[in-house]
């Protein structure tokens, strides 16, 4: 088919017919040339210029003026095979030249391999055109990427006025949006492998696990970009058997969200290390966090375990509330008190104290475990009660049961951080290895006394080697004599033991806490503690939260590991 005698109407184009006045008629026993270009290897006719057949259209050398210039790869196919009527340069150059009349299934094979005609069929039945993006076309040094559009037209020829529904393709290469896009996303995916990789190293690389207590964590970070959050969470042994867990969130995402969170995790380790009421931490971290970066703000909740009271001390820095599971399934939350997020400053923060026995467990949690923006957040504290009511096993799989119950996938947009605690029971030969046992201590000559053979009585019970009873009594009189001399009533002794160490404990009415001193030979005073600094494994001191005081010493069991 000489394409050449073919004219092309596209939608709503016009006819210009300026362009046809005062031309001459065409050459006696000559084809018409009122059509698109030939294809290539066709010498077009020389002709004059007459309209198109079939309605209003675009002139035929216009056409041919306007697809031969185009850079971009054109083709024009018509019929219901969709036989080849044009191929520009760039097509030709792109993809090979191609011979006209023949069926796009077996001349545009690279159209086939694109999955391009089920596209050019619909254009050609629905008349409207359609866009196929981003197709990836071999080249010899590098793929390139094209997006194929497909634009109904009527393709008539002026001898016959007989029109064929054609379709032409138009190809964008968009090789360079592609690549640039391609880089993008490979950078994005390094800055958030840096970015998760940071925010992995400041959480602990391994939980401590206390003698009472069983914990586990799980840390997600939230959706596929580089904008980890800044959620965290620690577990903190205290001495003489306390337990400090933490879980907080910087508000904000990415590096920086990241970096203030590790300073804050630190600064959280050094200030427990004091052995402050939860309060008092949480008033430490408000005014850290300012300085930090007045901009970022970050909730928190610190709480401290205390197997003597089988009692949970917490606080709150505007954090959602931990929630308690107690041994017969029952979930309620500790929402009071609480106070505002850190880095506000100017606000008092409060302690408060929830029952932990055992058979109970605790999960501590940040919002995007929790928190839907179509939905209000009470809904997603309600769902995770009742995941967590029926949640009765080990800390790890509740962690892993809790983010299913929730939802929460790869996909999910924010970070998600779960810190759960369970008080164990104990039964049998287990129950013996956890056990204490308490004096009340009155003033005068015979309190000393009276708290060595009592020492020694209960740690034979325990039977204790004799090396550990030795020691173990030689602290407590050390202990018992700088309360006698620096404390004031009431007084009690205490003793704990459990799988891995003996705790020995000395409380009483004084708030001034011992020091270690460097003590001289001539030195009579201060040899007390230093003696206990040397022969316990740790040793420390706490303020009461009823007033008074606390020393410990502990000595790790023989066996333990």
């Amino acid at each position: 088919m000489n394409l050449t005698r073919w004219g092309i109407r596209l939608p709503g184009a016009q006819r210009r017919h300026g362009a046809t006045e005062g031309r001459s008629p065409a050459p006696t026993g000559g084809q018409p040339t009122a059509g698109v270009p030939a294809a290539r290897g066709e010498q077009r006719e020389p002709a004059a210029r007459t309209p198109t057949a079939a309605g209003p259209g675009v002139e035929a050398i216009a056409v041919h003026e306007l697809l031969g210039q185009v850079p971009a790869p054109v083709a024009v196919v018509h019929g219901p095979d969709h036989r080849v009527a044009y191929v520009n340069e760039a097509y030709a150059a792109l993809f090979g030249s191609r011979q006209p009349g023949i069926p796009a299934r077996e001349s545009l094979t690279e159209l086939v391999e694109l999955g391009l005609l089920p596209l050019m069929d619909q254009v050609q039945r629905s008349g409207t055109p359609r866009t196929m993006k981003s197709r990836s076309v071999p080249g010899e040094t590098r793929d390139s990427y094209f997006t194929f559009t497909c634009t109904p037209i009527r393709l008539a020829a002026p001898d016959s006025g007989h029109t064929q529904r054609g379709v032409l393709v138009f190809a964008a290469d968009i090789t360079d949006q592609v690549v640039t896009a391609e880089r993008l996303r490979e950078s994005e995916s390094q800055q958030r492998a840096a970015a998760v990789t940071l925010q992995h190293s400041l959480l602990p690389q391994k939980l401590e696990q206390p003698d009472d207590l069983r914990v586990a964590a799980v840390y997600q970070p939230g959706g596929l970009d580089a904008a980890v959050g800044g959620d965290w969470y620690d577990v903190i042994t205290l001495g003489a058997g306390r337990t400090a867990v933490v879980i907080g969130d910087v508000m904000g995402r990415g590096v920086r969200a990241a970096a203030v969170m590790g300073q804050l995790r630190t600064a959280v380790r050094a200030y427990a290390k004091l052995d402050l009421p939860p309060h008092e931490v949480l008033g430490l971290l408000d005014g850290l966090a300012a300085d930090i970066d007045a901009s970022q703000i970050a909730t928190c909740v610190y709480a401290v375990y205390d197997p003597n009271e089988a009692s949970l001390t917490y606080a709150s820095a505007g954090h959602l509330p931990v929630l308690i599971r107690d041994p017969d399934g029952t979930v309620h939350r500790a929402t009071d008190p609480t106070g505002p997020p850190l880095g506000t400053g100017g606000w008092i923060h409060a302690s408060g104290t929830i029952p932990f026995h055992p058979g109970a467990q605790a999960v501590l949690y940040t919002d995007g475990l929790v928190e839907r923006r179509d939905a209000d957040i009470d809904v997603g504290l309600d769902a995770l009660e009742r995941a967590l009511s029926g949640a009765g096993d080990s800390p790890g799989i509740i962690c892993h049961r809790l983010l299913r119950a929730l939802g929460i996938d790869e996909d999910h947009d924010d970070d998600v951080a779960i810190l759960v605690l369970t008080c164990p029971e104990r039964h049998g030969e287990e129950a013996d290895l956890f056990r204490g046992a308490a004096l009340d201590l009155l003033g005068g000559v015979e309190a000393a006394p009276r708290a060595r053979a009592f020492a020694d009585g209960v740690l034979a019970s325990w039977r204790f080697p004799e090396e550990l009873r030795e020691w173990g009594v030689l602290a407590t009189s050390e202990l018992v004599a700088n309360s006698l001399k620096h404390g004031r009533a009431p007084m009690r002794l205490r003793l704990r033991r459990t799988d891995r160490r003996l705790i020995v404990e000395v409380t009483d009415g004084d708030e001034h806490l011992p020091r270690r001193q460097q003590v001289e030979p001539a030195d009579e005073a201060g040899r007390g503690i230093a003696l206990v600094a040397t022969i316990a494994a740790e040793w420390g001191a706490r303020r009461l939260p009823e007033g008074g005081k606390a020393v410990w010493a502990e000595f790790a069991l023989p066996h333990a590991s």
